[in-house]
């Protein structure tokens, strides 16, 4: 069995390093070098020494047991990119929207996207060395979110952090799956 997990996210707030840090193959990556052609486009205030883009997704594999694997499916964070997003989308459990408090308004077009299409899933906020720290309500009432979805801080980098968000994910999509307990037969 696989269950499939969607990471979002605006540009450059670490997508393709989150899958990295924990998949345990060798990460297919779409990852391409930044052009003067995109430069018009791609908005690279906060990220300026981002050097490449992806471009299609990135893909990374964990299993969890011998009859169980995690399918990790890193989008694309361009706005010229997000029609590759239905396709993505497609069969997944959940997502995970990959936040950096220096944009913060470029996590609204994921959040929407996955509330619109009832896909469940948790806000990951990606601490970077020297930005600012929030509290989780603070980042909660800049993005607008509903009480029931999860909000997690994280360092993308790590392994057992981002591990720690995918578990969260897991959970809620599987709770929301479940349904309220008063419709559980006894």
């Amino acid at each position: 069995m696989t269950l499939k997990i969607l990471v979002a996210g605006g540009f450059g707030v670490g997508k393709t390093t989150l899958v990295s840090a924990v998949s345990e193959i060798r990460p297919l990556r779409t990852e391409e070098m930044l052009s003067e052609a995109g430069r018009p486009v791609d908005n690279v205030q906060g990220v300026e020494r981002k050097t490449t883009t992806t471009v299609a997704m990135d893909f990374g594999r964990i299993t969890l047991r011998d009859d169980l694997m995690l399918y990790l499916f890193g989008t694309p964070g361009q706005d010229r990119f997000w029609f590759l997003w239905d396709e993505l989308a497609q069969g997944a459990l959940g997502a995970v929207v990959l936040a950096d408090t220096r944009r913060l308004a470029d996590s609204f077009a994921a959040v929407d996207y996955f509330e619109r299409r009832g896909i469940p899933f948790t806000v990951a906020v990606n601490h970077f060395d020297g930005a600012d720290r929030y509290p989780a309500e603070a980042v909660r009432d800049a993005l607008d979110l509903d009480g029931g979805v999860p909000l997690v801080m994280c360092d993308a980098r790590d392994r057992e952090s981002v591990k720690e968000v995918l578990v969260k994910v897991v959970e809620h999509a599987m709770a929301l799956e479940a349904g309220p307990l008063d419709h559980v037969p006894i």
